[in-house]
């Protein structure tokens, strides 16, 4: 199959290499041509995935006409906040009659609250759309690691061909039908790991991360059920899964962000030191938080980040805040 990937992230350019792989003509796409020109030479992503050799069959684009033309698949791999400017880029190119879009980002856009799903409605129109995710870290797919993910679309021929297109003996696809909680496990993920972080920068211990992380998975079903999720989804690969990897890995760009915040660092000065690396969870905090409020769902740790990374709150106060809450019931 001809695909695109657009995006030359850590993780476009892991899954690009995996798509070459596994026999696919794959083309990736980035914004700034002068860096795409620079990729070319190294034969390397050295910004987002130093010491990786890029596939001999990879084909290397930035002007956008060029990058999709005769594909059938796109991959969407810019981060979230990033998305809208991509597929505004993409528009006038989009034939949905031929091509079909694979989403792999894990945010809600702040503002619109919108996720993926609806920002390719929004701004492509009509289009056959699915979602990827799971636990899947670029670092490690690149290097053929197991690992197993999901992916959804309302079209169950679409989530098949996603399925067949990047099944390998070291990358294992399931599917379903359940394309709200796969995207929104994803985003709310990335928030949670922040809080993980927070407990490994203020060296808290295991018990704390293991009550985060159980919570945290609660709240998340709570919001997406809310949202018109299926909480059961939450318990899979793109919640429960894509959780546990990001709050306990040293690759986790959001547990990073956390584990700072909870050193005493600045928000503002740890954003910086990463440089153009997104850590998604810090504007997904803004949008779930905003999204709980509106829908009347009590989302105590994705407030509690909110209020930590946009209110000036303490982690050691937002901490106190948490395990002061009212005696409840586990399951209410």
């Amino acid at each position: 199959m001809n695909i695109t990937v657009l995006s030359d992230g850590g993780w476009g350019t892991a899954l690009a290499q995996h798509l070459c792989t596994n026999g696919h003509q794959v083309k990736l796409w980035g914004p700034f041509a002068d860096y795409v020109e620079e990729m070319r030479r190294t034969h390397e992503n050295t910004r987002f995935l130093a010491g990786h050799k890029l596939h001999d069959k990879l084909v290397l684009e930035s002007d956008m006409q060029r990058a999709v033309k005769d594909s059938a698949m796109l991959i969407l791999a810019s981060p979230s906040q990033y998305m809208r400017s991509t597929l505004e880029l993409l528009a006038p190119h989009f034939k949905f009659d031929k091509q079909v879009l694979v989403n792999v980002a894990k945010g809600i856009e702040t503002g619109t609250l919108k996720r993926m799903s609806e920002l390719c409605s929004d701004i492509l129109g009509v289009c056959r759309y699915a979602v990827l995710s799971g636990p899947s870290h670029a670092e490690e797919v690149i290097k053929g690691a197991p690992t197993a993910v999901v992916a959804a679309s309302c079209d169950e021929s679409l989530a098949e061909m996603v399925q067949e297109t990047f099944m390998s003996d070291s990358f294992r696809v399931y599917t379903t039908d359940d394309v709200i909680s796969v995207e929104l496990g994803g985003a709310l993920k990335n928030v949670m790991a922040i809080a993980a972080g927070v407990i490994d920068g203020m060296t808290l211990g295991d018990n704390s991360k293991a009550a985060m992380m159980t919570r945290g998975i609660a709240e998340m079903g709570r919001l997406g059920t809310a949202l018109g999720g299926n909480a059961m989804t939450f318990s899979g690969l793109s919640g429960i899964g894509d959780l546990i990897v990001t709050c306990t890995s040293g690759h986790s760009r959001n547990r990073h962000v956390g584990e700072e915040l909870g050193r005493g660092n600045s928000i503002e000065q740890i954003l910086s030191d990463m440089g153009m690396v997104v850590a998604e969870g810090v504007k997904t905090a803004e949008s779930a938080n905003a999204l709980a409020r509106e829908r009347g769902v009590e989302t105590p740790i994705i407030s509690e980040i909110y209020n930590v990374l946009y209110q000036g709150k303490s982690p050691g106060q937002a901490v106190s805040a948490l395990m002061s809450r009212r005696a409840r019931s586990e399951f209410d």
